[in-house]
């Protein structure tokens, strides 16, 4: 099945899927954080959103 391309928020908004480009986007770009940075912080405290907001120091 191909992604939507026109997709702008998360379908499931309490956790992070780093499989889909579309939605690594979607984190980076709502944080202003890069790809590495966002990746590198789901490794190290998981994929729930509220936990990778908090290592960043972000806004859920």
């Amino acid at each position: 099945m191909v992604d939507n391309l026109n997709k702008r928020h998360p379908q499931d908004a309490s956790r992070i899927n780093v499989h889909e480009d579309w939605e690594v986007r979607y984190w980076t770009g709502k944080w202003n954080v890069s790809r590495q940075q966002l990746m590198d912080t789901v490794r190290r405290v998981g994929v729930q959103v509220s936990d990778v907001a908090k290592a960043l120091g972000k806004d859920r």
